[in-house]
Protein backbone atom coordinates (compact mmCIF):
# COMPACT_ATOMS: atom_id res chain seq x y z
CA UNK A 1 0.00 0.00 0.00
CA UNK A 2 1.30 3.45 -1.18
CA UNK A 3 1.71 5.81 1.83
CA UNK A 4 0.80 9.34 1.05
CA UNK A 5 3.66 12.21 1.74
CA UNK A 6 2.15 13.20 4.81
CA UNK A 7 2.46 9.47 6.14
CA UNK A 8 5.65 8.88 4.59
CA UNK A 9 7.11 12.29 6.50
CA UNK A 10 5.33 10.85 9.84
CA UNK A 11 7.15 7.61 9.47
CA UNK A 12 10.28 8.62 8.74
CA UNK A 13 9.96 11.35 11.62
CA UNK A 14 9.17 8.09 13.91
CA UNK A 15 12.14 6.01 12.35
CA UNK A 16 14.45 9.39 13.22
CA UNK A 17 13.18 9.87 16.98
CA UNK A 18 13.76 5.99 17.29
CA UNK A 19 17.34 6.44 15.96
CA UNK A 20 18.14 9.17 18.43
CA UNK A 21 16.64 7.57 21.66
CA UNK A 22 18.67 4.31 20.84
CA UNK A 23 21.62 6.14 20.19
CA UNK A 24 21.12 8.16 23.06
CA UNK A 25 20.99 4.70 25.43
CA UNK A 26 17.65 4.26 25.94
CA UNK A 27 17.43 0.97 24.55
CA UNK A 28 13.79 -0.59 26.01
CA UNK A 29 13.25 -4.11 27.84
CA UNK A 30 14.56 -7.11 25.65
CA UNK A 31 15.98 -5.19 23.22
CA UNK A 32 19.07 -3.70 21.86
CA UNK A 33 20.78 -1.17 19.60
CA UNK A 34 20.05 -3.23 17.07
CA UNK A 35 17.69 -2.87 13.59
CA UNK A 36 15.16 -4.94 15.07
CA UNK A 37 14.51 -2.80 18.39
CA UNK A 38 14.95 0.07 16.15
CA UNK A 39 12.05 -1.15 13.45
CA UNK A 40 10.14 -1.99 16.70
CA UNK A 41 10.58 1.49 18.29
CA UNK A 42 9.73 3.33 15.38
CA UNK A 43 6.51 1.06 14.56
CA UNK A 44 7.51 -0.59 11.13
CA UNK A 45 8.15 -4.29 9.64
CA UNK A 46 11.44 -4.94 9.40
CA UNK A 47 11.24 -5.36 6.33
CA UNK A 48 9.42 -2.52 5.52
CA UNK A 49 12.54 -0.83 6.98
CA UNK A 50 15.24 -2.52 4.98
CA UNK A 51 13.18 -2.00 1.94
CA UNK A 52 11.55 1.39 1.80
CA UNK A 53 13.44 2.82 4.57
CA UNK A 54 16.48 1.52 3.82
CA UNK A 55 18.44 4.80 3.92
CA UNK A 56 17.18 5.28 7.03
CA UNK A 57 18.31 1.71 8.41
CA UNK A 58 21.75 2.87 6.81
CA UNK A 59 22.22 6.17 8.68
CA UNK A 60 21.07 4.27 12.13
CA UNK A 61 24.20 1.79 11.48
CA UNK A 62 26.83 4.28 10.48
CA UNK A 63 25.75 6.26 13.33
CA UNK A 64 26.16 3.56 15.81
CA UNK A 65 29.18 2.16 13.96
CA UNK A 66 30.70 5.98 14.66
CA UNK A 67 29.91 6.24 18.32
CA UNK A 68 31.35 2.89 19.05
CA UNK A 69 34.12 4.06 17.35
CA UNK A 70 34.58 7.35 19.56
CA UNK A 71 34.54 4.80 22.34
CA UNK A 72 30.39 5.71 23.21
CA UNK A 73 28.31 2.69 23.51
CA UNK A 74 24.72 3.17 23.44
CA UNK A 75 24.11 -0.42 24.72
CA UNK A 76 24.89 -0.83 28.25
CA UNK A 77 24.64 -4.60 27.60
CA UNK A 78 27.58 -4.33 24.32
CA UNK A 79 29.46 -2.28 27.02
CA UNK A 80 29.44 -5.03 29.43
CA UNK A 81 29.83 -7.57 27.14
CA UNK A 82 32.91 -5.85 25.83
CA UNK A 83 34.04 -5.03 29.27
CA UNK A 84 33.53 -8.40 29.98
CA UNK A 85 36.13 -9.51 26.78
CA UNK A 86 38.16 -7.42 27.97
CA UNK A 87 38.47 -8.83 31.47
CA UNK A 88 38.52 -12.56 29.86
CA UNK A 89 41.29 -12.25 27.86
CA UNK A 90 43.28 -10.01 30.72
CA UNK A 91 42.97 -13.03 32.80
CA UNK A 92 43.42 -15.74 30.33
CA UNK A 93 47.37 -14.22 29.41
CA UNK A 94 47.40 -13.84 33.36
CA UNK A 95 46.50 -17.62 34.05
CA UNK A 96 48.80 -18.19 30.75
CA UNK A 97 51.67 -16.43 32.87
CA UNK A 98 50.76 -18.25 36.12
CA UNK A 99 50.78 -21.36 34.22
CA UNK A 100 54.78 -21.02 33.20
CA UNK A 101 55.54 -19.37 36.47
CA UNK A 102 54.22 -22.58 37.82
CA UNK A 103 55.99 -25.28 35.46
CA UNK A 104 59.27 -23.28 36.43
CA UNK A 105 58.80 -23.35 40.06
CA UNK A 106 58.14 -27.34 39.56
CA UNK A 107 61.14 -27.87 37.57
CA UNK A 108 63.31 -26.08 40.11
CA UNK A 109 61.79 -28.17 43.12
CA UNK A 110 62.37 -31.49 40.80
CA UNK A 111 66.45 -29.86 40.38
CA UNK A 112 66.47 -29.45 43.98
CA UNK A 113 65.20 -32.30 45.03
CA UNK A 114 67.58 -33.98 42.97
CA UNK A 115 70.12 -31.89 44.54
CA UNK A 116 69.48 -32.78 47.65
CA UNK A 117 69.30 -36.57 47.40
CA UNK A 118 72.81 -36.25 45.61
CA UNK A 119 73.71 -34.20 48.89
CA UNK A 120 72.30 -36.91 50.78
CA UNK A 121 74.13 -39.68 49.59
CA UNK A 122 76.94 -38.02 49.99
CA UNK A 123 76.61 -37.27 53.35
CA UNK A 124 75.68 -40.85 53.78
CA UNK A 125 78.65 -42.05 52.41
CA UNK A 126 80.70 -39.78 53.98
CA UNK A 127 79.20 -41.28 57.65
CA UNK A 128 79.94 -44.71 55.99
CA UNK A 129 84.28 -43.70 55.02
CA UNK A 130 84.44 -42.27 58.73
CA UNK A 131 82.76 -45.40 59.93
CA UNK A 132 85.32 -47.34 58.42
CA UNK A 133 88.02 -45.14 59.61
CA UNK A 134 86.94 -44.97 63.00
CA UNK A 135 86.89 -48.87 63.31
CA UNK A 136 90.39 -49.36 61.70
CA UNK A 137 92.03 -47.18 63.46
CA UNK A 138 90.82 -47.29 66.92
CA UNK A 139 93.90 -45.10 68.84
CA UNK A 140 93.11 -42.34 66.28
CA UNK A 141 92.91 -39.10 67.64
CA UNK A 142 90.27 -36.72 66.25
CA UNK A 143 91.02 -33.66 65.11
CA UNK A 144 90.35 -30.66 67.52
CA UNK A 145 87.06 -29.30 67.31
CA UNK A 146 85.58 -32.50 65.66
CA UNK A 147 83.27 -34.56 67.92
CA UNK A 148 83.58 -38.24 67.11
CA UNK A 149 79.73 -39.53 65.83
CA UNK A 150 79.78 -41.73 68.47
CA UNK A 151 79.87 -38.92 71.14
CA UNK A 152 77.16 -37.19 69.62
Amino acid sequence: MAHSPEQRDQIERRIRAAIDRLLAGHIPAGGACDVKTLAREAGVSRAALYRTWGHLKDEFEKRRAAAWAAGQQPDPREARIARLRDQNQRLTHKLARTHTEFNQLKERHQVALSVLAAKEDELQRLRRELGTFSRTSPTAVPEQGVVPLRNR
